[in-house]
């Protein structure tokens, strides 16, 4: 295993991939319409850059009008490709199989999500999937034709937020930089929320992570992994 991972790590160097659309209901928006989608598909390795939130240079994304209505309490699916184009009919048009690691989203109440970059607090988790029975996150993704499924928590306040959903390839982390971010935001309006619960442990990008974290730094080749902590805070519930 010491011996093949540099060959791994050199033939998916370049298979990225981007949050392209959000399906809700089961119907897709459609590739950019309420997702800032960047034209180029690499990851983010700065824990400390402001891209770390919605992603940006040197990956700028373009805005877009729509603000997606979405049920609290319903699942919506993150929509994930290789590129723009690709279909997500195969695996490596999601992003290469190499790429193991976990799955994460978060939401931010924002007043306009059309003009919220997202850089700052507010941030709270709100969907997880690390490495369980030996299966990352990320390969259910893979695997799974490109879906990423997250609940809205039906006890949050009815409003605008922005959806953060995030995949982290951990091929490269034994040294920092080296862990691979790829995250975009989804710009939503929850509708139906209780607001009977307020989430307090929140978190701002940057500033969740730290490179020294043991879900950001970490060799996932030698020693073989048992335990992965998530990096970020804990899941909030209702």
């Amino acid at each position: 295993m010491k011996v093949l991972a540099p060959i791994v790590l050199a033939t998916a160097a370049s298979a990225h991939t981007i949050f392209t659309s959000l399906e809700v209901g089961g119907v897709n928006q459609g590739t950019g319409n309420g997702v800032r989608v960047p034209s180029y598909n690499g990851p983010v390795e700065d824990v400390t850059s402001n891209s770390i939130a919605c992603n940006g240079p040197p990956n700028p994304t373009s805005p877009t009008s729509k603000v997606i209505t979405v049920q609290a309490g319903e699942d919506v699916t993150a929509i994930w490709r290789y590129m723009l184009s690709t279909t997500g009919s195969a695996p490596n048009d999601i992003m290469d199989s190499s790429h193991k690691g976990p799955t994460l989203a978060y939401l931010k109440k924002v007043n306009d999500a059309t003009s919220d970059s997202g850089v700052g607090g507010g941030w709270f988790k709100i969907q997880e999937d690390g490495f369980n029975n030996g299966v990352w996150g990320t390969e259910k993704v893979i695997n799974g034709k490109g879906r990423h499924t997250i609940r809205i928590p039906k006890c949050i306040a009815p409003g605008q937020y922005l959806l953060r959903a995030e995949m982290i390839a951990l091929h490269g982390a034994g040294n920092y930089p080296g862990a691979q971010f790829y995250q975009e935001c989804a710009q939503i309006n929850v509708v139906g929320g209780t607001g009977a619960k307020t989430p307090t442990n929140t978190v701002s990008f940057p500033g969740a992570y730290k490179g020294s974290d043991p879900g950001v730094k970490i060799s996932i080749y030698w020693p073989p992994v048992t335990n992965y902590i998530v990096p970020g805070p804990s899941v909030f519930t209702c």
